[in-house]
Formats: C-alpha cells, structure tokens, sequence
C-alpha cells in the first residue's frame, strides 16, 4: 500500500509546474482551480478528468503532463472487486460461500481476541471480503495488528512480500467494519480460481478489453519518465520529494494497492462502471452486476474512521471523503445526496497518495482527481478534492 514510502528524504524542495493544461481554448475554472491549488501548495501536482455519459468533458493537469503515471493505491480495490464479480459472473466464485472454499489457506484463520487466538463464530465469506466486514485488518490502522508487527510476529504490509496475509481477524466476520487487507485475499483468490497471476487477469478482462495502455504492477522502464513524483508534506508546511520508487518488479501483487495508472486510463475504467459495465462496445460487466456493486451491503454496520496509527502516512482526524456512510462490492457508497451535488450511492473510493475518484449513477457524472501526496487527508490536498468536487456539480 505504501511501497514509496521511504525513510530518507531528499534535502530540497523543487514544485515545478511542467506541462500545460489539457483543455484548449480559454481558460476554464477547472484550470485556474488547479493551477492555485499548485501555486499555493495545497498539493505538489494534479490531474483531474470529467466524464458524463456522453463523453469526456474536461482534461487538466498543472505540475506534470496529463499522461503521468500515478501510484494509486488503494484504487487498486475497485479493480480487483471488478475481477471478482467477473468471476462471480461467470458462476466459478459465489458471494456467500466461505472464502476457504478458493483459498483452502484460511480454513486456519483465527480471530485475535483479548490478545488470545480462537476460531472464528463463522468463516469470512468472498462478500465479507468485498465489504471490510471479514475481520481483515491493516497494521497501519489497527492497534492490535501493528502490535504483533512491532513484535516481530507477523510482517507488516510495508515489506512488499505477501507475508503480511497470515495476519488473524480482528473480530468476528459480519459483525463489525474495518477497512483492512480482505481486497489483497480477494486478489490471491482471483489468481488461484481463473489460474493466472493477477496481472495477467487485469490486462486479459480488464485493461485489454477497456483500452487502459498504462495501468500496471510496474512501470516499464520505457515509461518511467512519467512517474509524477511524490511528495511529504512537513510540519513546517513544505514539500519535500520522496525517492523515485523501485524499477524491479513486485515481490507481491498487491490486488488492495499495487496499482500505477493515469487519470485518463482510471476515467475509462470509471466511465465503463457509470454506462452500466461496458464502454465503446466492449463489456467488463453485467449491468445489474454494476447495480449490485453499487448497492448498500452492510446493513446496519457503521463505516467507521480510519484511525492514523502513522501521521506520515494519514493525517490525524481525516476524515473519509465523500460523505461515506455505506458500502457496496468494493466501492464506498454515501446513502443520501451530499450538499455538493453528489447523487444517492455515487460509488467511491481514494489512495493514500492523495488520489481519488468517484462514479455517481445518478447524476450520470464520473471523474477522477490525482496528486503524489502524503499524508492521506493533507489539509491542502482535501480542500482541493473538495473545490473540485463542488465544481463539477456546479458546471456539468
């Protein structure tokens, strides 16, 4: 999830603006937005893309080309849940069957409970994993799990192996919310039910067959030019550059957060979500798949804080942007219209960088908003997600 994150950081400060603006003609408010969120250092660089359903709308990019490549994190989930559904679709994974039927692995898995093992009351199912209600959790965000990280019983999720998987539940599955590593189970599940690695799967059903040419585990080395490069923010309010993250290809494919991708590919795979699963002919999904997906899974569960363990990493208090107060397959939901403009259910999600999207059914609108920031919830980067987001309500 946090693979650039890196202990040392450069000793200067460089936030050019390169490139230009990818709309042409007169300057749009969409323009001017991003170009003072760079200017004022609310973030380092951004791309943002609009669709509606007839198309593209708007294109801008302000510190690096509108073709940069972006680690995106955790917006990896919304694509490993679509691959599932797949899956689902095709009758090879069903919703409610214990995940151990695919993964035999977690027919071991244990509940932490009091600082004590013990079973679990019920096995998580493949739809437990698909909502954070499994009992999955991250040692980034959870008290009990860093603990047996720090303790040297279990790797954390920053190591880049796929260790981090033999963690316990933190609860028992379907009686709780947390936002843990259940997508990364669901993308080994992919693997071991279709018989190819998750690569292979993503560009075989996903990214061939929806256009995406830079959406990758790893950037080739013919493309790594256009890695927009990260950036912390410090306490003093400035901006230092992160290392440029490893050339070598990952250890573990990380289905909850090893994705790189550009706003213009992350668009088409949003708008192929907003027409229903399908976009210049070519179809990724049913669209009562989609529907589902985007549909309120959790009953009376609460989508609760994500609390920040590590304030390089999340700022203190963030909170999740959006509205979220449900969830679906994979995507964050908020149940009622936000004074933004945003419709009922719009479907969701973010990266820990900063980066975010959303795909709103109801209003017929899709858009995606990229930085390489941290700490996820950055004052200066939620202000910008914000500004974004009520103008396009206001103009489309």
């Amino acid at each position: 999830m946090i693979g650039r994150l890196l202990p040392s950081l450069v000793l200067t400060l460089l936030v050019v603006a390169c490139g230009r603006p990818a709309t042409t003609g007169s300057v749009t408010p969409f323009d001017t937005l991003l170009r003072t969120a760079v200017d004022d250092r609310r973030v380092p660089n951004v791309v943002a893309m609009v669709a509606t359903r007839d198309g593209v709308v708007y294109r801008g990019a302000v510190g690096v080309p509108h073709d940069a490549i972006f680690a995106i994190a955790s917006m990896t989930k919304p694509v490993t849940s679509v691959a599932v559904m797949q899956l689902v679709e095709a009758g090879r994974v069903a919703l409610d069957e214990p995940a151990h039927t695919y993964l035999p692995e977690l027919r071991r898995v244990q509940v932490l409970d009091g600082g004590k093992l013990r079973p679990p009351k019920s096995p998580p199912t493949v739809r437990q994993l698909l909502t954070h209600t499994s009992g999955f959790a991250y040692d980034l965000f959870n008290h009990e799990i860093a603990e047996l990280v720090q303790t040297g019983r279990l790797v954390s999720i920053r190591t880049g192996t796929d260790e981090f998987l033999r963690a316990p539940l933190v609860f028992d599955p379907g009686t709780q919310w947390e936002y843990g590593i259940g997508t990364d189970w669901l993308g080994r599940l992919a693997e071991r039910v279709s018989g190819q690695s998750l690569d292979v799967y993503f560009k075989t059903n996903i990214f061939d067959p929806l256009g995406l040419s830079d959406t990758v585990f790893a950037v080739p080395a013919d493309k790594r030019a256009r890695l927009a490069p990260l950036y912390m923010r410090q306490a003093d309010g400035t901006l230092q550059v992160l290392p440029e993250p490893s050339a070598e290809a990952p250890k573990f494919l990380s289905g909850g957060g090893g994705l790189y991708s550009t706003a213009a590919d992350y668009l088409r795979f949003s708008r192929a979500l907003l027409a229903g699963g399908e976009l210049d002919g070519r179809r990724i999904l049913r669209s009562e798949t989609v529907a589902m997906m985007g549909e309120h899974q959790i009953g009376e569960l609460a989508v609760g804080e994500i609390e920040a363990l590590d304030p390089r990493l999340v700022a203190p208090e963030t909170v999740l942007p959006g509205g979220i107060d449900g969830f679906g397959l994979g995507f964050a939901l908020n149940r009622r219209p936000l004074v933004s403009g945003r419709g009922a259910n719009t479907m969701s999600w973010a990266g820990v960088y900063n980066t975010f999207f959303w795909i709103d059914r109801e209003r017929g609108i899709a858009a995606v908003l990229l930085s390489q920031l941290l700490p996820f919830g950055d004052g200066g980067a939620a202000l910008v997600a914000e500004d974004f987001d009520r103008l396009v309500y206001r103009t489309f």
